[in-house]
């Protein structure tokens, strides 16, 4: 499997510092930045009050303040949630250039790899990110996930803490928790045929006509043609046959594997 390596030197960076950073940043963010150690990361949303998502950032613990990150689409609006916020806190943003990349070695590490900050010495093409990142189901903003979205709709789990306190939009992810799943969310597609599907196209299955929508599209050098899309319950088990107009497809899991059949 091909190494890419993501060059996030142009994604927007803001360095948090102040005596409250950390219990500031416990109330805006969705996972738990009070367990990072010194140099550790994670990635976490910022939601509105009605749980979706405003913005996806990487947050990174330094020795006196934390580095977030985030994707030119969403950075503004999350840097301008997070100055709102701030009325009373002992807090200080302040705007960083800063080169930064990740080696993405497989689809997994899109999710676990962390930010490097130094220039890339071979920076994979735009097309070969996207296409890892798909691949991961890793959602970018603007495209899989936006402010129409519940942050466990759009695969984001794993930037969700249940255990630690109260966060701006936290209510309504704790129901869902309760209820025991979303009603759609976003999952991976093998598609037959050639190329990619256009954004957008709806989705069918046996067990429901409007099925879904897709959302991000590529073709793969080890997967094929592939894709994501938001999915009803009734058709997102992997393994389920789809319909895209005049294609057909399969729900895979992401990160998508190697099959060792």
């Amino acid at each position: 499997m091909n190494t890419v390596v993501a060059d996030q030197g142009t994604w927007p960076k803001l360095r948090v510092t102040g005596a409250d950073r950390e219990r500031f940043l416990q109330g805006m963010l969705t996972n738990d930045v009070a367990k990072l150690p010194a140099g550790g990361w994670l990635r976490a949303a910022i939601l509105n009050v009605k749980g979706r998502v405003v913005a996806l950032v990487d947050a990174v613990r330094e020795e006196e303040a934390f580095l977030l990150l985030a994707e030119p689409a969403c950075a503004s609006k999350a840097w301008d949630v997070l100055a709102k916020h701030a009325i009373i806190d002992d807090v200080t943003f302040t705007p960083v250039d800063s080169p930064a990349h990740r080696v993405w070695p497989d689809p997994d590490s899109v999710w676990t790899a962390p930010p490097i900050f130094s220039p890339p010495a071979s920076p994979s093409s735009d097309e070969e990110v996207e296409i890892r990142r798909v691949e991961a189901g890793l959602p970018r903003y603007g495209l899989d996930v936006s402010e129409d979205y519940f942050p466990f709709e759009a695969n984001l789990e794993s930037a969700i803490s249940m255990t630690k306190g109260c966060y701006v939009g936290q209510e309504v992810v704790a129901r869902a928790h309760a209820r025991g799943h979303a009603n759609k969310r976003l999952a991976g597609i093998a598609l037959a045929g050639d190329g990619p599907i256009a954004p957008g196209a709806p989705v069918s299955s046996a067990a429901r006509p409007d099925a879904g929508t897709i959302t991000s599209s590529v073709v793969s050098p080890i997967f094929g043609p592939i894709a994501l899309a938001y999915l009803h319950k009734s058709s997102w088990d992997p393994g389920t046959p789809l319909t895209i107009g005049d294609r057909t497809g399969v729900v895979r899991d992401v990160p998508m594997k190697i099959s060792s059949s």
